[in-house]
């Protein structure tokens, strides 16, 4: 049964697989993000850190009557805890496609460290 009408099937398929690779380019991948999308997420992520530590102090100098200490030393702490962030994501980033970047599991030291 292998007559014209399989030599006719197999050029069929292979003009729609040609066809389909034109109109599809080939976008470097599915994770892919502009240069643009990466500064909007790390400024997001600082801007986030400080909030939320500027939150904090805010609410405990409210609560202890401390005005501004606590205020300014959570905030110090959320900018620490958003550059932090913003490092992270510049190492997911940088890894290779496909390779997932290790992170230490809560309680675990970081290889290297400690005795």
């Amino acid at each position: 049964m292998s007559g014209p009408s399989d030599e006719e099937r197999l050029r069929r398929l292979d003009e729609m697989l040609a066809r389909h690779r034109r109109q599809e380019p080939d976008s470097g991948g599915a994770d892919t993000h502009t240069q643009a999308q990466v500064a909007w997420r790390m400024v997001t992520e600082l801007v986030a850190g400080l909030l939320v530590g500027f939150g904090i102090g805010y609410g405990l100098d409210a609560v202890f009557g401390t005005r501004p200490w606590l205020l300014v030393l959570f905030t110090l702490l959320g900018f620490a805890a958003g550059v932090k962030t913003m490092m992270r994501t510049a190492g997911e980033l940088q890894a290779p496609p496909g390779k997932t970047v290790a992170r230490p599991a809560a309680g675990q030291e970081e290889e290297g460290r400690g005795g």
